[in-house]
């Protein structure tokens, strides 16, 4: 059998030698600093990114780096659009958030996702900062009703997208019926599909769509949370995966000014709930109900409610965290797992059956590895015990809970439980996105334009499969194709 043979096996093999390597480096100058080296503090942002590209080869399975014109504040997987031999086409939702000069848009891209062990470890670190990604091209644009500063899609039909802006208003739009624009100044917006109302006040952030019905949730500063069902719009806009007339469309021409007087339709809550002391920052569906959700907000409160008793908490966790909370997540496999983010730097993970009517409830574990507010959680959607956590200090941490406890090997001075950390981005990780599709491919936006030359960073990487495998398979695939690699490095 000759080298030709297996190569993509011994790539992998040689990758997972080489990170050893250099775990055990970095081990070698820690103890450095610990005993009285020099720069024992933390390194800066660029030097932690210098250190990062130089070990992205070894690290990832593939990456693709895009310098974004305008910051995006949500970035969102949307439908699997063709599969092919070495890799896939696959929507993805992003915003525009401009300075004025231009509206603000929400972007419909298409992306080439490299399938696993297909791309070359000596080409997947070659990018330019400054520059856009060839896997990343522009698909259509919708002028938006101010800025977008959340994207959530439709289960059920991905091609369905609702987005929050600086009003009480949710918007519901048909990305596929909709017309694409060009974003120029004075360009009259886009009309949503549907219209969501029943916030009092601005509804900024706090965005969710239900699983197993189309459902959609929000939270906003009037300190409520409102449910909605999309079905009770007459369309079949929800359940219709076909291209419907978007009221938008105007036969696929750009709206006129004096077509203003064609208004979106709107639907009122089915339900509004109260228990919230401050701006609900997130809210998420229970994964198998629509009438299960839970909700986190400014007042450091964790609420768990269920439209069929009431528009009252069913449990309150009034101190899940010792500031505001920012994000939280249901685990979509194991539904007693509750994910929270916080402005106090931590994660924590709450089991829902040791909370309790009267408030009472510690977390399971509280994970601190991040050095500034926690942004965004989530769960992945293929393992039940991992997920991810990003926050303003530039990292996007992935997680593995059942890993707490092992504190053996080079790993045991990180944080428990810590798998991985991607430091690509050199400011606030403000969203990422898992993709069902390819379940350990991860889309991952930043706010370091100052950085980049350009509005920010979107990065969508794969870590090398070597790191979340089970340990024994590692060990057999390495013991394989060693007879190979120890062929193709002898001259």
């Amino acid at each position: 059998m000759g080298c030709s043979a297996g190569l993509i096996s011994i790539d992998h093999s040689k990758k997972l030698l080489q990170w050893t390597v250099e775990v055990l480096r970095e081990e070698k100058k820690e103890t450095m600093k610990e005993r009285g080296g020099k720069g024992g503090g933390q390194p800066s942002v660029n030097e932690r990114y210098s250190q990062w590209k130089t070990l992205v080869p070894i690290l990832y399975d593939w990456l693709a780096n895009h310098n974004l014109v305008w910051p995006s504040l949500s970035c969102r997987w949307g439908p699997l659009l063709e599969q092919a031999t070495y890799k896939n086409r696959q929507r993805l939702y992003l915003s525009e958030q401009t300075d004025g000069s231009v509206p603000n848009t929400l972007v419909i891209a298409n992306c080439e996702i490299v399938k696993p062990r297909v791309a070359a470890a000596e080409h997947i670190a070659q990018f330019n900062e400054e520059a856009r990604s060839p896997f990343v091209k522009k698909f259509k644009t919708i002028i938006h009703p101010g800025e977008v500063n959340r994207i959530r899609e439709l289960p059920q039909n991905s091609k369905i997208v609702a987005t929050h802006t600086d009003s009480p208003d949710v918007l519901i739009w048909d990305v596929e019926a909709q017309p694409n624009r060009h974003a120029l100044l004075g360009a009259t917006e886009s009309r949503p599909d549907l219209i969501l109302t029943g916030h009092q006040e601005n509804a900024e952030f706090a965005l969710a769509m239900c699983q197993s019905e189309p459902f959609v949730l929000s939270g906003g500063k009037d300190k409520s949370v409102v449910l909605w069902s999309i079905h009770d719009h007459i369309s079949t806009l929800a359940t219709d995966s076909g291209a419907t007339k978007s009221p938008g469309s105007n036969g696929g021409k750009s709206p006129k000014t004096e077509d203003k007087i064609t208004e979106s339709p709107k639907i009122q809550a089915r339900g509004i709930f109260q228990g919230h002391q401050d701006t609900v920052e997130d809210v998420q569906f229970c994964p198998s109900s629509a009438q299960e959700f839970c909700s986190v907000g400014d007042d450091s409160c964790l609420i768990l409610w269920d439209a069929r008793t009431g528009s009252s908490p069913v449990v309150k966790v009034e101190k899940a965290h010792n500031a505001d909370l920012h994000c939280v997540d249901w685990n979509p496999i194991d539904e007693n797992f509750i994910l929270t983010g916080s402005a106090d730097n931590t994660v924590r993970l709450f089991d829902r059956r040791n909370l309790t009517s009267n408030g009472v409830g510690s977390p399971v574990h509280i994970f601190t590895n991040h050095n500034a507010a926690v942004l965004c959680v989530q769960w992945s959607p293929d393992k039940s015990s991992i997920f991810g956590s990003s926050a303003e200090d530039g990292v996007l941490n992935i997680w593995d809970h059942n890993k707490i406890g092992e504190r053996s090997g080079p790993a045991s001075k990180f944080a428990p439980g810590l798998l991985f950390r991607h430091s690509g981005h050199r400011d606030k990780v403000v969203d990422f996105h898992w993709n069902s599709h390819d379940p350990w491919t991860i889309v991952s936006v930043s706010d370091d334009g100052e950085s980049t030359g350009g509005g920010g960073t979107l990065q969508i990487w794969r870590m090398i499969d070597l790191i979340h495998r089970p340990q024994e398979e590692v060990i057999n695939e390495l013991e394989q194709f060693k007879s190979h690699i120890l062929t193709c490095s002898t001259p």
